[in-house]
């Protein structure tokens, strides 16, 4: 299994808690709960993901779990809060390698790493393509797309394609959407992803790429 969310980024899903743990040794508890959780959803689906299910797995008592973690709807907030920190720190990393590399295929640098996510954040996965995300995570969802898509604009920015506007930050808002759904549906189709339709999805956006950069070049 991949690295478990809670030790990613702590602060990325403590938002998402009813109380936030104060002392180590209440925060490693809570750090293993969301490690069995994530066990529990990956092996079991999300319908398994129960608070009393999950102490069972975690070995802590449902009552100190209920102070955290009250119901499914927030185990899967804190969940989702791990894997968009994930995503959203691998961003981070593209842009500044963006700022001292030569990409000659920036689309297929960004689409090979995030494949690379999907393929072993099985939890993610097991996540979206489940039926169990709550109102909040959607909303989450929405927020953490805004956010890669100024990644996006960042990368475009190091790289020299383009020039920073309003009308660049909708194209890479636009982008990500896109890609979004052609990731999920490549990954739907096979655990690996179907690779003809991860490379559909690349020549589709270098088209993209080209024409932004023509906008700002003047062509």
């Amino acid at each position: 299994m991949a690295e478990s969310t809670p030790d990613a980024d702590p602060a990325a899903w403590v938002a998402s808690l009813r109380r936030t743990p104060q002392q180590a040794r209440s925060r490693a508890r809570l750090a293993r709960v969301l490690e069995a959780a994530e066990r529990i959803l990956v092996e079991e689906g999300v319908e398994s993901l129960t608070t009393t299910r999950i102490a069972s797995e975690a070995r802590v008592s449902v009552g100190s779990l209920y102070q955290y973690l009250p119901d499914r709807g927030a185990i899967i907030d804190a969940l989702a809060a791990g894997y968009f920190a994930k995503l959203e720190a691998a961003m981070d990393a593209l842009v500044e390698a963006a700022a001292t590399e030569q990409w000659e295929d920036p689309v297929g640098v960004l689409i090979d790493a995030y494949a690379e996510i999907y393929r072993t954040e099985h939890g993610f996965r097991a996540l979206w393509f489940g039926s169990g995300l709550t109102e909040r995570t959607r909303t989450a969802d929405r927020e953490h797309k805004r956010r890669m898509a100024d990644g996006i604009r960042r990368i475009l920015l190091a790289l020299r394609l383009a020039e920073d506007d309003e009308t660049l930050a909708r194209v890479c808002h636009a982008a990500i959407l896109a890609a979004d759904v052609l990731a999920q549906e490549a990954f739907r189709r096979e655990t690996k992803g179907d690779e003809a339709l991860l490379e559909e999805t690349k020549i589709l956006l270098r088209g993209y790429l080209t024409d932004i950069a023509a906008r700002y070049n003047g062509s």
